[in-house]
């Protein structure tokens, strides 16, 4: 009988110790397939309900933004925006000062007659976005770049490189 017992034991622990690796091997799995799934079927962007998708076309200048921090162009200064953000409260406000860099100094007659269809422009985008989506270092990133295609598609003289925030404050 006492070998017996002794013959039993080692068969429980070998048949535990695949047991537990069975499950650990099943957690792994489960949590691996989980941030496949999240970040193959993530989306960077989210979806607004009942928002039309743009068209592009190839006569629309170029959208993106300059890169080139080495010969940056002539700057045209924006005065401080104030707007709320987009919340249910209506308890956030962001407040924003910007410099646009000029693809070149010709459009700066060009940006002086449109400047307030411009600020136009940067008020409706900044007023469109959460404190979540201007909040990270991304989000505003996007931002400038939503910027920068809506005022390029209302010049015709040129088109401005970037835009840098030379203040940026949400409360």
């Amino acid at each position: 009988m006492a070998e017996e017992k002794e013959e039993e034991q080692p068969k429980k622990k070998g048949g535990n110790l695949i047991l537990i690796l069975i499950v650990v091997l099943l957690v792994l799995l489960l949590v691996g397939g989980g941030l496949a799934a999240f970040f193959l079927l993530g989306s960077d962007e989210p979806q607004v309900a009942n928002q039309p998708a743009r068209a592009t076309t190839s006569t629309q200048k170029t959208t993106k933004r300059s890169s080139d921090y080495l010969t940056i162009g002539p700057m045209y200064p924006m005065s401080e925006f104030i707007v709320n953000l987009l919340s249910e409260s209506g308890g956030r406000y962001l407040k924003v000062a910007l410099d646009i860099e000029l693809g070149d100094a010709k459009l700066a007659p060009e940006m002086d007659k449109k400047k307030s269809l411009i600020r136009d422009i940067i008020i409706r985008s900044l007023s469109s976005k959460t404190f979540e989506e201007v909040s990270t270092m991304k989000g505003k990133e996007r931002l400038k770049d939503e910027i920068v295609s809506k005022i390029n598609e209302i010049l015709a003289d040129g088109a401005i490189k970037n835009i840098f925030f030379t203040d940026f404050v949400v409360q």
